[in-house]
């Protein structure tokens, strides 16, 4: 009861052995083909001048770079046995690419310089030592198993043999040593072949990082997409909800100025003071709204909504909106964003007789450039907004710019991608 518990944990290593030598010998098989047709040229017959020479290295090189996608697809099933998933190469990224530029990303693509430094280099080294360390296992078994077919040896010839019990235990625990020794190794050999082969025969640390940035960038999109969604919810909940019951109660309370004549004249200033603190009350959540993302915007596009803030701005507004077909929801709002911060700016800051925003859509670009004649001098890092509406159009890919010499004029440019 005690033995085979005990029997069973020594035999563990051995056991978890089986897989990668299982591995490394399949690995040993697959390259076999690769190291004959690398050797054949040089044994099948007697190379002595230069262009034989040339030909016996070129072509068995050429025959293995043909064979490449085969033996790496079958590299790969070998290490999808073992746990190790090896994903492909990325393909070529070709969009908004001219032709020359898709060719040579077709070529990059196709040319299997790492696969081939696998095959030809690491992989034959590593299935040779694996191929060794196979080939030792039984001579192993055999020395650590000595006390048991010794037996078979006639009592006369052992005899005959002084000490031959202790030499025995000599090669008995010199048997079990490179057993367990050769059962690590051949985990060791398959950790770095697989490491190695995720290196080589896998994406290449650039197509690792464009993937990675790309999955980022996806991200990103969502995160600003989900944050317009719930600005848009905020603000049909505050339009149909808060800002309807202010309303309500401004009508009440206008409703009791005209219909109480009869109150006293301290009960008749509290309404008259509730009144007008609903009615600004009103005017605030409007502007609220409208900040968060106003209705227009959604319903009748970029064009209404900047034609409302160039009326409400308290200086002259030349507006010039061009738009072919609308952008994406998301862009638009940016893009109204852009156009409100910036003229707020100016009313606050640049002391400016009249302004002008021009938004215009060049293929994939929209293009938004809001400009006056004030003092310029603005400064990013002086609380004028500036740094806002540069992150507010990073979180989109778009770029940010602007121009304010001391003197004037002010030039904010914009330019926000769109999908064609």
């Amino acid at each position: 009861m005690v033995i085979a518990p005990a029997l069973r944990t020594a035999l563990q290593p051995l056991s978890r052995a089986r897989r990668p030598s299982a591995c490394l010998a399949v690995g040993a098989l697959l390259h076999l083909p690769a190291l004959l047709i690398l050797a054949t040229p040089w044994l099948a017959y007697d190379v002595s001048s230069v262009p034989e020479i040339l030909l016996s290295v070129c072509w068995p090189l050429c025959v293995i770079a043909l064979l490449t996608p085969a033996l790496t697809a079958l590299q790969r099933a070998r290490f999808r046995w073992v746990g190790v998933d090896i994903p492909r190469p990325a393909g070529p990224a070709t969009g908004g690419a001219s032709r020359r530029e898709r060719v040579e990303a077709r070529l990059r693509a196709w040319y299997p310089g790492r696969q081939i430094r696998y095959h030809l280099l690491l992989a034959p080294a590593v299935a040779a030592a694996g191929l060794l360390t196979l080939v030792t296992g039984p001579v192993a078994l055999a020395a650590a198993t000595i006390y048991v077919w010794i037996w078979a040896v006639p009592v006369d010839v052992r005899l005959a043999q002084a000490g031959y019990t202790t030499t025995a235990a000599y090669v008995t625990a010199a048997g079990l040593a490179t057993l367990y020794g050769g059962a690590r190794l051949c985990g060791t050999l398959v950790r770095i072949d697989a490491e190695r082969a995720a290196a080589l025969l896998g994406p290449s640390p650039e197509e690792l990082l464009a993937a990675r940035v790309a999955e980022v960038t996806e991200s990103r999109a969502g995160v600003v997409d989900a944050a317009d969604a719930e600005r848009r919810r905020i603000e049909r909940d505050l339009h149909d909800g808060a800002q309807q019951r202010l309303v309500s109660m401004a009508v009440n309370l206008g409703l009791a100025k005209i219909t109480l004549k009869d109150i006293p004249d301290d009960a008749r200033k509290v309404i008259d003071e509730a009144h007008r603190e609903a009615k600004e009350a009103i005017s605030e959540l409007s502007s609220l709204v409208r900040g968060l993302h106003p209705a227009v915007l959604e319903d009748r596009g970029l064009d209404a909504a900047l034609s409302g803030i160039a009326e409400r701005a308290p200086l002259p507004v030349r507006l010039k909106v061009d738009l072919a077909s609308r952008p994406s929801p998301t862009i638009e709002a940016v893009a109204y964003f852009v156009v409100s911060e910036a003229l707020a700016n100016v009313v606050k800051h640049a002391q400016a007789s009249r302004a002008d925003v021009s938004v215009e859509r060049f293929g994939g670009i929209l293009l938004v450039v809001v400009s006056d004649d004030g003092v310029g001098g603005a400064d990013p890092s002086g609380g004028t907004g500036l740094a806002g509406l540069a992150k507010r159009v990073a979180s989109v890919d778009g770029t940010f710019s602007f121009s304010s010499p001391v003197g004037g004029p002010t030039v904010v440019t914009v330019e926000l991608p769109c999908a064609l």
